[in-house]
């Protein structure tokens, strides 16, 4: 008698299509410049990810077909980006796992001040991290603003804090007010959720931080210095 074929797992499916859309090197690319939480057109993504635009076209409608990426027309322009929060930490979780250690030397001058740069402080998604972000999220947790005990909440006093400082949050969200994201260059998780795409828009709504470079680094101007230590406490020094 036949042995009854064991029945297939769906999810065991669904994850292996999930990981062989990421498994490639050029759609990783991708993601990886989409964590700035901007929109960028098919051909900004061909020369960053070095390839000819036809075939950065076909990695593309792979992304979008799987869900990974959504995208706008705009005339001739196709601008694609992330589909939520979601697979922004799904990517950036999949970063910190496999991050270079600390003992890997940068390759050139180019690649050592893009790293610097993106060490000090670098927008994760829709939120900040690097050096910044944890000195952010320090400062709110030993202002009593933000929990860290039982996982990330804000306190009554953070609320408070956040519609003092200008900072509306959306209650009505389906994402976390307050969420923990761990942080690849600094192995410490740094502030994610509604409250930390607030904060981060607000900086740079505000002009405290900058953009800088083709990557996702930000820059504190002085005005955020005077405002980030006017309001968090936060010396300059924590953001070099």
């Amino acid at each position: 008698m036949l042995e009854r074929m064991a029945t297939k797992d769906p999810q065991a499916s669904l994850l292996a299509r999930l990981a062989g859309l990421i498994a490639d090197e050029t759609r990783a690319a991708c993601l990886l410049a989409l964590l700035d939480g901007r929109a960028w057109t098919a051909g900004e993504l061909a020369r960053h990810a070095g390839v000819a635009a036809s075939t950065l076209s076909e990695h593309l409608g792979k992304l979008v077909a799987g869900g990974l990426l959504a995208e706008d027309r705009q005339g001739r322009h196709r601008y694609v980006r992330l589909a939520d929060a979601r697979v922004a930490q799904l990517v950036e979780d999949l970063t910190a796992q496999v991050a270079p250690g600390a003992d890997r030397r940068p390759r050139n001058l180019r690649e050592s001040s893009a790293g610097s740069a993106m060490a000090r402080g670098r927008t994760c998604y829709d939120h900040l991290a690097g050096r910044l972000g944890i000195a952010v999220t320090d400062a709110l947790t030993s202002r009593g603003l933000l929990r860290q005990d039982t996982g990330f909440a804000l306190t009554d006093t953070g609320l408070g804090w956040f519609d003092s400082a200008g900072i509306p949050l959306d209650r009505g969200s389906r994402r976390p007010l307050a969420r923990a994201c761990l942080d690849w260059t600094e192995r410490r998780p740094h502030l994610a959720g509604v409250a930390g795409a607030a904060l981060c828009r607000h900086t740079l709504d505000a002009g405290w931080c900058v953009r800088i470079g083709s990557e996702r680094a930000v820059k504190v101007t002085a005005s955020g210095e005077r405002a980030l230590l006017e309001m968090l406490g936060i010396e300059v020094g924590a953001l070099r």
